[in-house]
């Protein structure tokens, strides 16, 4: 008997089954451009192994013009099948099945020569593109037909044809991105041809006995978009085709809606997936901010779709699916959708890795084994740093003791999780709590340690985290003064007019904390759809509600200030920053940049402009709240090395740099596997 009766049911393709309904959808991670094919197979096997029942490989180009990027990985040669053969025999040594990914980006392709079927530059990229003629849409047909025939040479038993998300196929669909008058452009039945064509000639060159999957857009969230009747139109014209599965896409990557950041409700779109449930006759699979086996199993029973794509949850965790099965559900490492070592390093260039898991794409490089002698080990700090390195440690066969003065575990995750919007730190500090447990961890709280304590350990590692900066502003010892840790940790009373030192990652949270009353939108999907403008597309094309967001008034009058003369959250993540000035902007957050702090008194903060202190001005203000940067902890790793005892610093006590968990996990995971 399982806990998870529909997400562990098989599923019958007719031809080939799935052992269970969890698919890992395609993400990029710039593996297969390091071209170290080993690398690429051990990622890939390692899911294999975790029990999931069917991946899909990071976007594959067809052709040059369609590559996302120059030098992406693309499946066009006979060395091409070779590279991947290494990929698929490894997955399916494994016990699993593997598809792969065709992407054309279309006008997304970040180079000169990308196309499309209209000559309009996308906003996420410098390039316009070349509009395609007659004889160049039937080589893109022809490059995308070759690509499938080569990948199920190569040995994949499937291939996924990405039409969503604004990709090129995507691009023809919508009258958004083409405005052509022949028979590729104008009424819907010519604008949707291309995908169709591209199915049915697909299915003609692999045979019956080949998965294909269809991406399909399912609400664009963008100006333009298809309406649901559309949808349901070219989902029953791609079922005829051949495709095998219809997948779901959610948003095109211009919308200016939020869609996998971690302020996004689980299963926020599994609903748009149900509205085409019973329209089709082949499998749907739901996605987008599903990442428990709690969350997935609900999707199915509730009738949303036969299937579920979870991407992120198994970069967190490759065994998600084999501990769901063995009912150890509470071990699964959390994805928390921060986008902070995923898709916020695919959009700067870098390696995909996770936050919660470094050692994802990065299997083959940071190994973690036994230990060849056992040592104590003594971590000061029950922060992400020292619990992830604790976890490691045990894992490998060592003693670990934890100390921490508080009387929780967590360190600054449990003041990341009262921010609206972040209330995936929750379950991510219980699952620190259940790997304690599990790993036989010895934490001990509310316990203060000196050097003395520690001498009779093998190891000592130095977690103990940051303390805020004293930005030395006159005034500042003043009772209307809070510091971030007063706000979110001890719940400080605060007033209706608030100034908040500091544009970091910091000061944005405590000011997204400020400006909400009540629920978060987060918990609540209908009020989080009404703050952003998300309609049902069967009421809305693109399901864009024409008069935009309606967010509720914010509770406080927040103003945001930074010294620096530029723009606020520049430093935040790449692929989120944006969402939370767009947040921040809907809750009549001011922004003030380039001020110097003169002072502090009864009436507010005094601020002026510029190296001269020009324009002396009043930030009328009830209550001050210090978000100014933080400096490390370093007291008890001093006082170790004047004993003679040289402990490992790592997390904030090394560099105070934001909340950096990202760095602090890594940092403390890769040197458990040393010691």
């Amino acid at each position: 008997m399982t806990d998870y009766p529909h997400l562990l049911a098989p599923l019958d393709l007719g031809f080939t089954t799935l052992k269970n309904r969890v698919l890992m959808g395609s993400m990029h991670t710039g593996l297969e451009e390091t071209r170290d094919w080993n690398r690429v197979a051990e990622f890939y096997a390692e899911r294999a192994r975790g029990e999931v029942a069917l991946m899909v490989t990071g976007g594959i180009g067809p052709n040059l013009e369609g590559s996302v990027l120059p030098g992406a990985a693309m499946m066009t040669t006979a060395e091409d099948v070779k590279n991947h053969a290494i990929v698929t025999g490894r997955v399916h040594d494994a016990g699993g099945k593997i598809a792969m990914q065709i992407l054309h980006a279309g006008r997304y392709a970040y180079g000169p020569k990308c196309v499309a079927p209209s000559p309009i530059k996308s906003p996420i990229s410098p390039f316009v593109p070349t509009e395609l003629d007659e004889d160049g849409i039937e080589k893109q047909i022809g490059d995308i037909v070759n690509a499938a025939r080569l990948a199920q040479e190569a040995g994949y038993d499937g291939v996924e044809i990405m039409g969503s998300e604004g990709y090129f196929l995507n691009q023809f669909i919508v009258t958004h991105t083409n405005t052509r008058t022949d028979r590729w452009g104008g009424s819907y039945e010519n604008r949707i041809r291309l995908p169709i064509e591209v199915v049915r000639r697909v299915r003609q060159a692999v045979g019956t006995d080949f998965i294909i999957i269809y991406r399909l857009s399912m609400i664009d969230l963008i100006p333009n978009g298809s309406t649901f009747d559309e949808v349901v139109q070219l989902a029953k014209e791609i079922e005829k085709a051949g495709a095998t599965i219809i997948n779901t896409g959610i948003g095109w990557h211009e919308a200016r809606v939020p869609t996998i950041a971690t302020s996004v409700p689980r299963r926020a779109f599994a609903w748009v997936t149900q509205k085409l449930m019973g329209q089709v006759s082949i499998p749907l699979i739901t996605s987008n901010r599903i990442n428990t086996p709690e969350v997935a199993e609900n999707v199915l029973a509730e009738g949303c779709a036969d299937m579920v794509s979870m991407a992120r949850p198994m970069l967190a965790d490759a065994h998600f699916v084999r501990k769901a099965m063995e009912g150890a559900g509470a071990q699964i490492a959390p994805c928390i959708a921060c986008n902070q070592a995923c898709l916020d390093h695919t959009f700067s260039g870098k390696l995909t890795s996770c936050l919660v898991n470094p050692r994802a794409c990065h299997e083959t490089e940071l190994v973690i084994e036994p230990a060849a002698t056992q040592k104590t080990v003594a971590i000061v700090g029950a922060g992400p740093a020292g619990l992830s390195t604790a976890m490691t440690c045990a894992e490998r066969g060592h003693k670990v003791t934890v100390f921490d003065k508080a009387a929780e575990i967590g360190g600054q995750l449990n003041m990341a999780k009262q921010i609206p919007g972040k209330e995936e730190f929750w379950g991510f500090v219980d699952w620190y709590r259940t790997m304690m447990d599990t790993l036989e961890i010895d934490v001990r709280l509310n316990t203060e340690v000196g050097p003395d304590d520690l001498e009779s350990f093998d190891e000592v590692i130095i977690a103990t985290g940051v303390s805020p900066r004293d930005p030395g502003i006159p005034g500042q010892d003043s009772t209307h003064v809070l510091t971030y840790i007063d706000v979110l940790r001890d719940q400080a009373e605060v007033g209706e007019r608030v100034a908040v030192i500091g544009a970091g990652g910091i000061g944005f949270d405590v000011s997204e904390y400020l400006v909400h009353d009540g629920e978060s939108p987060t918990e609540n999907l209908p009020d989080w759809m009404t703050e952003w403008g998300v309609a049902d597309p069967a009421d809305h094309r693109g399901g864009l509600v024409p008069e935009g967001p309606k967010p509720e008034a914010p509770t406080r009058a927040v103003t945001l200030l930074q010294r620096k003369a530029e723009k606020h959250g520049k430093r935040l993540g790449k692929t989120t920053g944006w969402i939370h000035r767009a947040s921040l902007k809907m809750k009549d957050v001011t922004f003030v940049g380039g001020v110097n702090y003169e002072r502090i008194d009864e009436a507010g903060l005094h601020v002026s402009s510029g190296e001269g202190r020009e324009n002396p001005t009043l930030i009328e203000a009830d209550t001050i709240v210090m978000c100014a940067g933080q400096t490390p902890l370093r007291d008890l790793a001093d006082a170790l090395e004047a004993k003679g005892i040289v402990p490992h610093v790592i997390g904030g006590a090394d560099v105070a740099a934001e909340l950096d968990a990202k760095r602090a996990i890594e940092q403390g995971t890769r040197l458990a596997a040393t010691l």
